[in-house]
């Protein structure tokens, strides 16, 4: 898909509602970091990787991400933050770019602490439908800005490399919650297959949306970082390893990576075209 020029920064058609955006925008990221240090349990919280008997952990499901995948989340949170404070300034206050996605950013905030805070109270099976909500708002998120292009490399780093590398984590982590719950409710037999079907899954969709979005790359990298390591967890002779499920993950990984790549390259060609 090709992208359209960038759009207008500024207006001339400031209004209420965008102060509004800004600062329901700001409080839900301070919101999404509080739920974050809580989720980690350096408040006294469950740590997630515990919370709901452990189905969330490393360990749980042939699809869970390795432990170390999780540290994506700091660059998530650093990327988010900084997005918080980017559109507070009062050039971005007219941002035609903001307008279109601000509410759902901080939609995605908001979803996210109160994804944590269900894992937190056991309801594994509610997590489903909470982080259901977040993967859908940030493809609304996502779509909208993939219509036109990002008028500074800094919007691009912080606005479109925030959310696109947040949606292909989550997408990856969708898959983990909701296994962890099928699991957790009793779908325990030809786990070796389901897994790899859901894999095959995670890997389509990377390939549509790199399609769809021109090769985004931190997508990518986002969905790739996290089926690089459920291969990784499946790796080894642990209790959770799995020779079927690490060879689906990484060929998943892979795909998405490649298709990335072609699609980014291929994007390029086409702006750089002669139009006749």
């Amino acid at each position: 898909m090709t992208t359209a020029p960038a759009p207008t920064a500024r207006t001339g058609d400031a209004r209420p509602r965008d102060v509004a955006r800004q600062a329901v925008v700001a409080v839900s990221a301070l919101v999404a970091v509080v739920g974050a240090v809580v989720g980690s349990g350096a408040l006294g919280g469950t740590p997630i990787a515990e919370a709901g008997g452990g189905a969330l952990s490393a360990t749980a499901t042939l699809v869970a991400p390795a432990g170390p995948a999780f540290a994506i989340w700091s660059v998530v949170y650093t990327g988010l933050v900084a997005l918080a404070v980017h559109q507070l300034l009062p050039g971005r206050r007219e941002d035609a770019r903001q307008r279109r996605t601000g509410w759902w950013v901080a939609a995605s905030l908001l979803l996210n602490a109160a994804w944590i805070l269900t894992v937190q109270a056991g309801q594994v099976s509610a997590s489903v439908v909470v982080i259901a909500a977040l993967l859908v708002v940030l493809v609304v998120a996502f779509g909208r800005l993939v219509r036109s292009r990002p008028a500074s490399r800094v919007e691009a780093l912080v606005l479109d490399g925030t959310i696109g590398l947040y949606l292909g984590w989550v997408s990856i982590a969708t898959v983990a919650n909701t296994a962890a719950a099928l699991k957790q409710a009793g779908l325990t037999s030809a786990e070796p297959a389901w897994a790899v079907a859901v894999l095959a899954v995670a890997a389509l969709v990377g390939v549509v949306v790199a399609r769809l979005g021109g090769g985004r790359l931190a997508y990518g990298a986002g969905l790739t970082w996290g089926l690089v390591w459920v291969a990784v967890g499946r790796s080894g002779d642990g209790e959770s390893a799995s020779t079927t499920a690490a060879v689906a993950a990484a060929v998943a990984a892979v795909v998405v990576a490649a298709a990335t790549v072609a699609e980014r390259l291929r994007s390029r060609s086409l702006s750089r075209a002669p139009r006749r």
